[in-house]
């Protein structure tokens, strides 16, 4: 479930958080998350709904054939999300790798 791994990329070896991700896709190929759950520090499973959430994916906008479409230049999608935590509002950031088929979170 939340699995670490080392990036052999990152030159300081950061653990990366795998997370399970509830997510809902609309018709237009959207990716909209609804739930995060995470492994505390004591083991256990947190279970988080997001209150919103703010697509921060980079993207580039190419015509074809009169209509327009919007596409993401990477297979990484990059979410900023709010989560209540003890009646406080929290910041996180989501990331989906859609060759992994993947969630994971920052540290």
């Amino acid at each position: 479930m939340n699995d670490n791994y080392i990036n052999a990329n990152n030159k300081k070896n950061q653990k990366l958080n795998y997370v399970d991700v509830i997510c809902q896709h609309n018709k237009n190929g959207k990716i909209i998350p609804i739930k995060v759950r995470v492994i505390d520090e004591d083991g256990e499973i947190q279970t988080y709904l997001i209150k919103d959430y703010k697509d921060l994916t980079h993207y580039s906008n190419t015509t074809n054939d009169k209509e327009e479409y919007v596409k993401a230049t990477s297979h990484i999608r990059n979410y900023q999300c709010h989560i209540q935590v003890f009646d406080r509002l929290k910041t996180i950031e989501l990331f989906y790798n859609s060759n992994e088929q993947r969630w994971r979170i920052t540290p």
